[in-house]
């Protein structure tokens, strides 16, 4: 494990996934474009002699040698990834093509980051990875989920073409420190909403769920499945199956940020989906791993964090 390039190294995952290989004593290339990372996230790193930043964005080809890579590149946010669809198709795709290549050329381990939007508006709950998706092809988020799906197809086309030593997690939805506050998602704005005092927005009646992992416990799992056995690719699921509504997330917000905001209802965007909940027990069975961070104490580090960067 000395070589290591991490895509999107800048972002929300990507910076706390870079910052936990250093520690270990790991070389890290990170690379981001910026569209949605932050040098603010890699500051602190830049004086690490193991630590290098290069500006590079995945859909135009990557020479370098690596030992591993983890491939999280890639707008994650409706806001983000809605802002140029077809960039976000293209990063999702054409950047699996390119980090793939890559990966075969110098023979290196390479994980990829995908997502549980790959289920879409699932029917089948809690969501367990033989289930393939209900997805609309032709929607506003297709440009996510269907992107991330395709580079599933890649990545095990690879595989089984090329043998290359893949591995794909597919990441529920994880918050804490270093989240975007503008990145329109629910826990950021939750907390943004409601330390500044602002009515708190629900779409929908509140009612729909989603399960909400620390990014400490992500990063573990995603660092256990990069050096678990060379036979287990994946995919697996990594997210904390506590399920939660919409409403007892607010009410939780409002509750330890002691805020005075108001809920208000807004109308349910396009291919919502109504719930959201990992079935883990292969990353229990395969990984060892499970989340241990509760969503009430994961919550207090993260409003701590917002109330400090605001």
């Amino acid at each position: 494990m000395n070589r290591i390039l991490v895509t999107g190294g800048a972002g929300f995952l990507g910076s706390h996934l870079c910052e936990r290989l250093l520690a270990l004593g790991a070389d890290v290339i990170c690379v981001d474009n910026f569209f949605t990372g932050s040098k603010q996230n890699i500051r602190h790193l830049l004086g690490n002699p193991n630590f290098e930043l290069l500006r590079h964005d995945v859909t135009l080809p990557l020479y370098i040698e690596v030992d591993r890579i983890f491939n999280l590149a890639c707008p994650a946010s409706p806001i983000y990834y809605q802002h140029d669809p077809v960039q976000t198709t293209k990063t999702s795709v054409h950047g699996a093509i390119n980090v793939l290549g890559l990966a075969k050329r110098v023979k290196a381990r390479i994980l990829q980051a995908s997502t549980s939007e790959v289920y879409g508006d699932p029917e089948v709950h809690p969501q367990v990875e033989s289930y393939w998706g209900r997805v609309n092809p032709i929607g506003i988020r297709s440009c996510y989920d269907e992107g991330k799906r395709c580079a599933e197809t890649l990545f095990f086309d690879y595989w089984r073409q090329s043998a290359l030593e893949i591995k794909v997690v597919r990441i529920f939805n994880t918050y804490g420190p270093r989240m975007q506050p503008d990145d329109g998602r629910v826990v950021s704005n939750f907390i943004v909403q409601a330390l500044k005092g602002e009515p708190i927005t629900l779409y929908g009646d509140g009612t729909q769920t989603r399960s909400f992992c620390y990014v400490d416990d992500l990063i573990e799992g995603i660092l256990k499945m990069m050096n678990s056995p060379k036979d287990f690719i994946g995919p697996v699921n990594l997210g904390n199956p506590g399920e939660f509504s919409m409403l007892e997330l607010a009410e939780k917000v409002i509750r330890f940020t002691k805020s005075k905001s108001k809920l208000v209802f807004l109308p349910l965007p396009e291919d919502d989906p109504k719930q959201r909940q990992p079935d883990i027990a292969l990353a229990k069975e395969k990984l060892a791993w499970e989340p241990r961070v509760s969503l009430d104490d994961g919550l207090k580090l993260t409003i701590d964090y917002f109330s400090r960067t605001l």
